[in-house]
């Protein structure tokens, strides 16, 4: 459920976690103002600063973290923290936001449904005066739809600062938890639906499957909200009036969601207990149906024991009508029985008639 990638016990701060298998940096160059735009891959790194002279907004987006002398010698273009990279790289961390004197530094968190699996891999920006850089683990294609408005110039991207571009980018993020969540819910009230007219066997199992991962949602969700909260108040150079305007509308997009999560998380709650609750009443019926039929044949069983009785002076067995007879009186009180039982709602439908 939860698994973080750290550095050997006692290391010193700063120390980087490579996963094993991360594939190498590839770093795109994505340079535009309100008339152009340049779209590139950087294959030598030590061309990337006269790149970053350009008036305009350049965004850098790193892809794979399998290379630490390029995860270093990007930390010493842009002037990095080394607790800041290491923010960066030993991923997951918890979704925040850092102020540094030559950028801000936000974590975001973003749900993926992966088969039946819920994954939240980890998105790192950091903020500049003219730049935004970006990390990622591996291509997800999360900003694909923002990089298509750029290169179409569609709104106000092109006439934006790069806090404007962070925050569309965060935006497209936060809009990710809508689906993961939409599609938890309805599968909570199909569940719901399932129980109410003929639940399986593996319906429990399944409650349990949308209960991990909304956990799992809520865990990365409300670290999330915070994060955006705090870039909506907090004082920051790096991020505009007007961008924080937008931000307050993301706020609400993700405080919604975290609503929906919680009221989903409160309802497989109630449904399990919901199921468990249909199951001992099924037992219970069963069981009592059990008692019933057992009641019925105790009487019966005891007839049938004494007249098995093999004794020579048994008054009864000179009588031609003695078989009938008994058979007649068995049948008898296991009617009695079962009108009594009914007239005690104890069977069937039936209700006991209280006395006015």
């Amino acid at each position: 459920m939860f698994h973080k990638r750290n550095p050997p016990i006692g290391s010193r701060p700063g120390t980087l976690a490579i996963p094993e298998g991360s594939p190498p940096p590839r770093i795109r160059l994505l340079q535009y103002d309100a008339s152009t735009h340049r779209d590139e891959a950087i294959e030598d790194l030590e061309r990337l600063p006269e790149r970053l002279a350009f008036e305009g907004v350049t965004w850098i987006n790193v892809v794979g973290l399998g290379d630490e002398p390029t995860l270093r010698r990007l930390a010493e273009i842009f002037e990095i923290a080394p607790l800041a990279l290491e923010d960066a790289v030993n991923a997951p961390q918890r979704a925040k936001s850092e102020l540094f004197d030559a950028h801000q530094l936000v974590i975001a968190r973003v749900p993926m449904q992966e088969g039946e699996a819920l994954s939240v891999p980890q998105v790192c920006f950091f903020i500049g005066a003219r730049y935004l850089l970006t990390f990622q683990e591996r291509p997800f294609g999360f900003f694909d739809p923002v990089r298509e408005r750029i290169q179409a110039g569609l709104g106000p991207m092109r006439r934006s600062g790069p806090d404007y571009l962070a925050y569309a980018l965060i935006d497209t993020l936060v809009d990710r938890y809508y689906p993961i969540a939409e599609k938890l819910a309805h599968e909570l009230e199909d569940l719901e639906e399932e129980i109410l007219e003929s639940a399986e066997a593996d319906t429990l199992n399944r409650i349990h499957r949308v209960r991990r991962d909304l956990v799992i949602l809520r865990r990365v969700g409300w670290p999330q909200r915070e994060t955006v909260a705090s870039l909506v108040r907090g004082e920051s150079s790096f991020l505009s009036a007007p961008v924080r305007g937008y931000l307050r509308d993301t706020d609400d997009h993700i405080a919604q969601i975290m609503e929906v999560v919680d009221s989903s998380r409160e309802m497989a709650v109630g449904l399990a207990e919901m199921y468990i609750s249909d199951l001992s009443h099924r037992t219970n019926e069963i069981m009592k149906m059990l008692t019933l039929m057992a009641s019925i044949f105790i009487p019966l069983t005891f007839v049938a024991g004494v007249y098995g009785m093999n004794f020579e002076f048994m008054p009864e067995l000179g009588h031609r009508l003695a078989y009938p007879t008994v058979l007649a009186a068995m049948f008898g009180m296991a009617a009695a029985m079962l009108v009594y039982f009914r007239r005690r709602g104890w069977l069937g439908g039936g209700r006991r008639k209280r006395k006015p």
